[in-house]
């Protein structure tokens, strides 16, 4: 997708790429992904909620009280995985990640995925509004 089509591609539909392309890297990655996704932005955050990605084999230390075990693992998973992980925000918005971070909770199974992209010149924002929400558009002012 290029940053002309990204800049003018509805919000929902920005929301809905990122939210996707999260849940792929997971499915794809662990061989089972989050159940649910939800993406929000505001400004230059990009916040990812998935919900319901553990694994069997996760659920299963969890169980055993071995939660450590989990909680490193998946920081590990996303060291490996920082640059796919921010590609698929580059592209959704058009802009770029200056930091990524992420953290999991285990009762219940959530998981964040946090993006700060790069402010946007003049502060305008990088994802159109489609829906009358009040965001502002690329190309006007804050």
């Amino acid at each position: 997708m290029t940053d002309q089509a990204t800049h003018h591609a509805p919000r929902g539909n920005v929301l809905a790429q990122i939210s996707t392309g999260l849940v792929q890297l997971h499915s794809g990655h662990y061989g089972k992904g989050p159940t649910q996704a939800k993406t929000y932005v505001c400004d230059e955050l990009v916040v990812c909620v998935l919900r319901n990605g553990f694994t069997t084999v996760e659920r299963t230390l969890l169980e055993a009280g071995d939660g450590e075990s989990v909680h490193q693992m998946r920081r590990s998973f996303q060291l490996a995985m920082e640059g796919e992980f921010r590609h698929v925000v580059e592209e959704a918005t058009g802009g770029q990640v200056l930091a990524y971070m992420n953290s999991i909770h285990t009762d219940p199974d959530l998981a964040v995925e946090l993006f700060v992209l790069e402010p946007a010149p003049d502060g305008l924002s990088l994802v159109e509004s489609a829906d009358g929400d009040g965001v502002p558009r690329l190309g006007s002012p804050a």
